[in-house]
């Protein structure tokens, strides 16, 4: 007899594990202080026709808080997306080289210092997050905590005076704190914890009204009431735009939760509604809307150019290839040119093609935080991600239809690019939730001991 061998049992191959891209990671960071060392230069040289001497020093700042980050994501969220954290910072980089560079026409009120301090701090909370929060679903436990936190922020504002006529600050001293920027994020998380929790019942049960079918009161009544409470809270303070935002936020998540595309309709029908009757009777908003029906009124009427007709002369003279950092005259819009309006001396100086370059990374951050969410089994991580993702996209829509005539201004900044303390720390929290939920979503289930 001889002797005969089994054939071995057919195996599937082992699926390739992803690759951890943080050496993608490092070479984008590179390039994007490399940009921004090269803008903050040029700057320099159509100004005064010299490299400023602290550019080196610029620079290494720049790439060492790029390079804690890193090291951050590199120790606790190994798998993340690779494009977040180079596309912060890089937006971050120009920011600071778009308000020095308006610095220099007002020597008496600079803002750049004030903004690299607050940089810093929005970086250090970034890698704090990362670090720190090992598991993003560990904030679903929290989302009582969160709205309750979140309401209390939008509340604060009121016992203070107004600024600008809105009072969405809170002022101690010489240090300045728009808490509105942080409750965006806690009710992010609240909407996406609820919403996970509830995605079944609000999806399938309910009555039917032609053809919609609303959820039972009891399910969809609490957060309808949070949201009603944060729109009239912001309402009272004149932060229209903010409300903007939340009521987009809350229809955006209410619509992936559910995957009814009624709510769309629904949102949208509201929102034209509420937005004309704040129009009409709001005499700050009625302004606005009057001065985006015709920008160019104030000239005719021999009161020279507005705000919102110097942004479109800005737009217009950066043409496409714009005028270079630093020859542009953006500074004639007033006040506001380093935080509502910056997104005009961008387009004036780097012309439609930086204008499209900026708005294009804004756009890929926005992709990458839905890629994250759509990629996890989780419900709330996936809401997570898109409601945060959606946060960023809802303000670059408003803050840029707002600055190029599209819609009235809203009065918001524009995310890491504008002045604003507040808005570039909660900037940078935002970016660090992204990480851990993208990290979460690109681990695969049995990671190598060593890659």
């Amino acid at each position: 007899m001889t002797a005969t061998t089994k054939a071995p049992a057919h195996t599937p191959p082992l699926a390739p594990h992803p690759a951890r891209r943080r050496g993608v990671e490092l070479s984008l960071l590179v390039c994007a202080v490399l940009i921004c060392v090269y803008g903050y230069a040029a700057v320099g040289l159509a100004r005064n026709h010299a490299v400023p001497e602290d550019a080196l020093r610029y620079g290494g700042g720049l790439g060492l808080v790029a390079l804690l980050a890193h090291l951050a994501v590199r120790l606790r969220a190994p798998y993340a997306d690779p494009l977040l954290l180079p596309i912060a910072v890089l937006l971050n980089g120009l920011g600071l080289v778009l308000i020095h560079r308006l610095d220099l026409e007002t020597p008496n009120h600079p803002a750049a210092p004030a903004q690299l301090l607050w940089s810093a701090l929005g970086v250090a909370l970034f890698t704090a997050t990362v670090l720190v929060l090992r598991d993003h679903r560990t904030l679903q436990r929290y989302a009582y905590v969160s709205v309750a936190t979140a309401l209390a922020l939008m509340i604060a504002p009121i016992l203070f005076p107004a600024v600008n006529g809105a009072r969405i600050w809170i002022r101690i001293g010489g240090l300045s704190f728009q808490p509105g920027e942080f409750a965006k994020i806690l009710l992010a998380v609240f909407f996406a914890a609820y919403l996970a929790a509830n995605h079944h019942a609000l999806a399938v049960t309910g009555r039917r009204i032609w053809r919609l079918q609303l959820p039972t009161g009891r399910v969809l009544g609490p957060i309808v009431t949070i949201w009603l409470t944060s729109v009239a809270v912001l309402i009272l303070e004149r932060d229209l735009g903010t409300s903007l935002l939340f009521f987009g936020l809350f229809v955006i998540m209410l619509y992936v939760a559910t995957g009814r595309t009624g709510w769309i309709a629904v949102g949208l029908t509201l929102a034209a509604a509420g937005a004309f009757a704040v129009g009409v009777f709001e005499p700050h908003v009625h302004g606005r809307v009057e001065d985006w029906l015709d920008p160019f009124a104030t000239i005719e009427a021999g009161r020279g150019a507005g705000q919102v007709a110097q942004s479109l002369f800005a737009f217009g003279a950066g043409g496409v290839l714009g005028t270079g950092l630093g020859l542009g005259h953006s500074t004639l819009i007033g006040f506001a040119v380093k935080s509502d309006f910056i997104l005009a001396t961008a387009g004036e100086e780097l012309g439609l093609v930086g204008l499209t370059g900026i708005l294009l990374l804004y756009g890929l951050l926005v992709a990458r935080g839905f890629d994250a969410g759509l990629h996890l089994r989780d419900p709330f991580g996936r809401l997570l991600a898109i409601g945060l993702a959606s946060i960023v996209a809802l303000q670059v829509f408003v803050i840029a239809g707002g600055v190029t005539g599209l819609i009235p201004l809203t009065g918001m900044a524009m995310p890491f690019l504008a002045q604003g303390g507040s808005s570039v720390v909660a900037n940078w929290l935002i970016v660090a939730l992204l990480i851990k939920v993208s990290h979460s979503a690109r681990t695969p289930i049995d990671p190598p001991e060593a890659r």
